[in-house]
């Protein structure tokens, strides 16, 4: 996966409260007292149990062992009283993936002037193509990339991409914000200013390829992360255009290079850079000629979403989904030990567990007013393609689905006094999560590195980027056994000595009340979106309130 490997915030979301306060009062919505039906802690630990246990070989997908591992989360959905929900009535969603491998690269000519793969720049192709050739294509600086109609800003405004290469700036113009008041959140990042966006508004804008511009501290990442991310095996969603609407090649280039460029084409890298966070940017035509050719080699397969059903009883149309990721690592480089598996006992076991004894929950209560809809997601590892592909052929119509909750690496440390909701106040749902929070007498602290798009780099992205509003949220630090000081020795031990490591192993020492903690508090913000009749949206000013608008509306 190309994400940044700092992932304590990632897994627990909120900063010890010896660093950060509890945020200041904020309105929560009215909402009914939920009464949560008694968590079948065994069965969670059952299933975690099972599904890290050596014999599953890591859950990888699309390898040997998949069919049983599908087999026991279907067995746990249909002894929890779900339904079948997937395709032909069936527990499935089949999910097709290209993987696709640079075998051969040119250097990346700009201006005469060769560059080199890796060291340089890296670059691959989301079209399943097996080559791919850019030839004296004209570069266009066009800041950071972003049109937001509803922010006003469009750094495509006036520039016909067709044929050519946009050089893009990483994040969004107001990063080196210190706090988060500005046109694009300040500090924290939204998704315009995750390098997949920028990739998705260039190919909208007819670009034929995107690079883009390298820089630590907004990236939050080093140019190792991105050589090393980007020097392997990509996995893509197949589909039967064969991607042929992407850009004809993505990549990165270091600083370095950028400035280079600039310089040979007489202009000012820093000077440019500068204009481009203000409002009105106009792109800049470079006057120099980009080049690269690259061959891929592709191999096919497929792997499963597996789905399970409450149907509602009233509006059974109307659905609130419920999502965690059954997939890992399967085999990887052996520890000290000679253990080659990657469990994934915590990443994410604990999620499917949590999702089979929240399926359990809402049947024992019975039928809600709307249907609530349960899928164990693949790859996720591999770049979230399991909702990916679920986003782009949802089973159940995206302009019928209210919301939802997801579930990843649910931590055994015991019970916090404190959550956040990463992403920050975006939608209707923050003030669901404040009154729930309310009626728990928890208490909500901010997300740590607000500044990382935490929130765009998880299954339920794939979902509130086409407009459904998804909760994620993260139990905090400070514990109720022990405070902040044992909430973040804990999470640095997982992250130090465990995370996508052979040692993330089921444990029969867990502390589960933190996991069962999570659990009711997933049920109460599930449950009132499936008993009520409420219609929850992004707020007006969010990168994602048009495309929900738009969904409506169609209907789709």
């Amino acid at each position: 996966m190309k994400y940044s490997p700092l992932l304590a915030a990632l897994l627990l979301g909120a900063a010890p409260v010896a660093q950060v306060p509890a945020l200041a009062a904020a309105p929560a919505a009215k909402v009914p007292v939920v009464k949560v039906p008694p968590i079948d802690v065994a069965l969670m630990k059952d299933t975690v149990k099972t599904l890290s246990a050596d014999d599953m070989e890591g859950r990888g997908p699309s390898t040997a062992v998949e069919p049983k591992v599908l087999d026991a989360i279907i067995a746990r959905f249909k002894a929890a009283g779900l339904k079948p929900g997937g395709e032909k009535g069936g527990w499935l969603q089949t999910v097709p993936t290209v993987e696709m491998t640079v075998a051969q690269s040119s250097p990346l000519t700009i201006g005469g002037v060769g560059f080199v793969r890796g060291s340089d720049f890296v670059a691959t192709s989301f079209r399943h193509v097996p080559h791919t050739e850019i030839k004296d294509s004209d570069l266009v600086f066009v800041g950071y990339g972003i049109n937001a109609p509803e922010l006003g800003w469009n750094d495509y405004a006036g520039v016909d991409m067709h044929g050519k290469v946009a050089v893009i700036l990483i994040n969004d113009p107001d990063y080196a914000a210190k706090d988060e008041v500005g046109l694009f959140k300040g500090r924290r990042m939204t998704y315009y200013g995750r390098w997949t966006y920028k990739y998705e508004e260039a190919a909208r804008q007819g670009a034929r390829a995107a690079l883009i511009v390298h820089d630590t501290y907004p990236a939050a990442y080093g140019w190792n992360v991105v050589q090393s991310s980007w020097s392997g095996s990509e996995y893509y969603v197949a589909r039967p255009d064969n991607a042929m609407d992407q850009t004809e090649a993505n990549g990165w280039i270091q600083m370095g290079v950028a400035k280079k460029v600039f310089a040979a084409a007489g202009k000012d890298f820093a000077a440019l850079s500068e204009a481009a966070k203000q409002k009105g940017f106009k792109a800049v035509p470079l006057g120099l000629k980009a080049s690269l050719s690259f061959d891929s080699t592709l191999r096919r397969s497929e792997s499963h979403n597996v789905v399970g059903i409450q149907k509602g009883r009233v509006k059974p149309d109307e659905v609130v989904l419920y999502s965690a990721h059954w997939d890992h690592l399967g085999h990887c480089e052996k520890d000290a030990k000679g253990d080659g598996i990657c469990n994934g006992a915590v990443d994410n076991a604990t999620g499917v567990g949590a999702l089979v004894a929240l399926a359990k929950a809402n049947v024992k209560a019975g039928p809600a007013r709307r249907s609530q809809v349960f899928v164990a997601l693949t790859l996720e590892e591999s770049g979230l393609l399991g909702s990916e592909f679920y986003g782009q052929n949802p089973l159940y119509p995206l302009a019928k689905t209210v919301g939802g909750v997801n579930m990843d690496a649910l931590a055994p440390i015991g019970r916090a006094r404190n959550y956040a909701i990463t992403g920050g106040d975006k939608s209707d749902l923050t003030g669901i999560f404040r009154a729930v929070l309310k009626q728990e007498g928890l208490y909500e602290s901010p997300e740590d590195h607000s500044e990382r798009g935490h929130y765009y780099r998880s299954d339920h992205f794939s979902l509130a980027k086409r407009g459904v509003p998804m909760f994620d949220i993260a139990r905090g630090q400070d514990l109720f056994a022990g405070g902040a000081k044992a909430g973040a020795t804990a999470t640095e031990d997982y992250v130090e000595h465990r995370y996508h490591q052979p040692s993330d192993e089921y444990s029969d020492s867990w502390d589960w009340s933190g996991i069962t903690q999570d659990v009711k508090v997933f049920y109460k913000l599930g449950r009132i979106l499936a008993d009520g009749s409420m219609w929850p949206n992004w707020h007006k000013s969010d990168e994602f309130r048009g495309i929900r608008d738009a969904s409506l509306k169609s209907g789709k």
